[in-house]
């Protein structure tokens, strides 16, 4: 299959095509987000972060540009989001005052309301994954809940770790669509 030929199976919404761009792209966005952040998680997380958004929006792709710039591109504006996440949570922290004087630190340990809250949208979120066919659920109990790696999901399940990958874009798009028909 062609990239041009898979680009147009993708706009009619066809899984194989996804799954060919998925695998033909990963390591091109992989490798960009690994050189950025040296961090192998936060280089995957990234990266299936961009493919989840750029299959979302693969109706708005412009054929003007090649796939991978759009990838890389969004690849990018992900990581410059998490990065001014990360700095505004810092200089919140940071104080800018008379460093002399005695710094006021919040407790921020859970209240029992905030356990309670919290335990009642885990199972709220249990449902709904329970809602998904038993091979998504599967895979986002490895991914989110055991914490296993793509290689050790792989492993797991004795599948190719590109089926992993595609599998859990997949079952996070379907558990969103369920959770905000709720």
């Amino acid at each position: 299959m062609e990239i041009e030929q898979a680009l147009q199976r993708a706009k009619n919404n066809e899984q194989k095509a996804f799954n060919f761009l998925l695998n033909s792209f990963w390591d091109d966005v992989y490798g960009f987000q690994l050189k950025r952040n040296q961090n192998e998680n936060d280089a995957e997380d990234i990266t299936i972060q961009t493919f989840s958004r750029a299959f979302d929006k693969i109706a708005s792709y412009n054929n003007d540009y090649t796939f991978k710039t759009w990838l890389i591109t969004i690849s990018k504006n992900i990581h410059v989001d998490i990065m001014r996440k990360e700095k505004r949570s810092i200089s919140t922290i940071t104080p800018t005052h008379n460093e002399g004087a005695v710094l006021q630190i919040q407790d921020e340990t859970p209240s029992a309301e905030d356990k309670l809250i919290t335990e009642q949208n885990l199972a709220k979120l249990l449902r709904d994954i329970k809602r998904l066919k038993p091979h998504y659920q599967e895979v986002i109990n490895l991914r989110y809940f055991q914490e296993l790696s793509y290689k050790e999901i792989s492993s797991e399940l004795r599948e190719p770790i590109n089926n992993v990958k595609v599998k859990l874009l997949r079952a996070k798009k379907l558990l969103a669509e369920i959770i905000q028909k709720n």
